[in-house]
Order: structure tokens, then sequence, then C-alpha cells
């Protein structure tokens, strides 16, 4: 049971990673435009700092290792993300104020909008490893079934986000909607490692 929340969980924050950078598309071509160079930011800015997460994530499993921390980090990547509804409007405006250049306007903007929020949201793939490996003869087999369901979330959250929530919701309420999912799960793996001791 354990297990299968563990997953749960990977595979909801992989749905909720892919979401955001989607939608971060979106946030920016009122004042950057949806060409080429605006995606090659964002995914840029997405990748940097899930690798970063990644790097910080695997150092702190090895340090502790609950489904409380796990939680915590659940609910810091949601409270993160937040910042993005009540201030994108204002640092585009303030970005495309002082860098004419769509290329480097959109990159900045890209950092100061989601390369926090990503990284807690990348910390959480090595540490999801941690809590599913007991034992290291099958670290490669449980890693291996971690990335599948995390991936296999990140294409749930790629389609269903870019076919169907765009079509029905203001990009600011699915960004909310993604940002208490997380908060959520987070307060849920606390409680079933309460449940747990």
């Amino acid at each position: 049971m354990s297990n299968a929340f563990v997953y749960l969980l990977a595979f909801c924050a992989g749905f909720s990673i892919m979401g955001v950078e989607l939608l971060g598309g979106r946030i920016l071509a009122p004042y950057f435009g949806s060409s080429v160079h605006i995606w090659g930011s964002i995914i840029t800015v997405f990748m940097l700092s899930l690798s970063i997460g990644y790097l910080l994530g695997g150092k702190l499993s090895i340090r502790s290792t609950s489904l409380k921390h796990y939680g915590i980090i659940f609910i810091v990547a949601g409270i993160m993300i937040m910042p993005i509804i009540f201030f994108a409007e204002n640092i585009m405006s303030q970005v495309f104020t002082y860098i004419e250049d769509s290329r480097y306007g959109s990159l900045v903007a890209s950092i100061i909008l989601f390369f926090i929020p990503t990284i807690f949201l990348g910390m959480l793939s090595p540490y999801s490893v941690r809590l599913l490996v007991t034992h290291q003869d099958h670290s490669g087999n449980v890693a291996g079934n971690l990335y599948f369901v995390s991936t296999l979330g990140s294409a749930l959250g790629t389609i269903i986000t870019s076919f169907y929530l765009v079509l029905y919701f203001e990009v600011n309420t699915i960004i909310l909607a993604f940002s208490l999912l997380l908060i959520l799960l987070g307060i849920l793996a606390i409680i079933v490692n309460k449940i747990k001791e």
C-alpha cells in the first residue's frame, strides 16, 4: 500500500510538472509571443531547474527518508507555484519594459516565474526512488518502474492540459488547481506517515 501511494504521488508530480510547463507558453505569449525561441526558453529553464532538483532531492534523501519529508516537499512545491498566479503579469510587464529582445526577455521571465518551483518538483523523483528502494539489488527495477509511472503522468498531464483544461478553464485557475493538488497530496503523505508510526 505504501509503495502504491508513492507511485501515485510520483504520477501526480509528473502530471503537474508538464501541466505547468505547457501553461508557461500561454502565460508568456501575450508579452513575448509563442515562437520557437519562447518555447526554447521555457524548456531550458524547466530542464535546468529539474536537473538541480534531482541533485538536491538525491542529497536530501540520503539524510532523511520519510513520507513526512516527502509530503513537505510536495507542500513547498505547491506553495512555490502560487506566486505565478499573482505576480506573473507584473513580472512580465517589467521584464518586457527593460529587455527588448523577446528571446532574452522570455528567458528571464521564465527563470523568475518557474525556476524555483520546478526545483522543488524535481526533488520529488529521486526522493521517490529512495522511499521505494528497500534492497540495492532491486534499485534499477524500482527506478525504472518509477520513471515509467512519472513519465506516464507527464504524458497525460501534457495531453489533458493542452487538449482539455485550457479549453474550459482560465490559466490561473489551472495553475491554482495544480498548486492545491500538490499541497493536498503533501498533507495526505504526512497523514499516512503519522498513521504508519
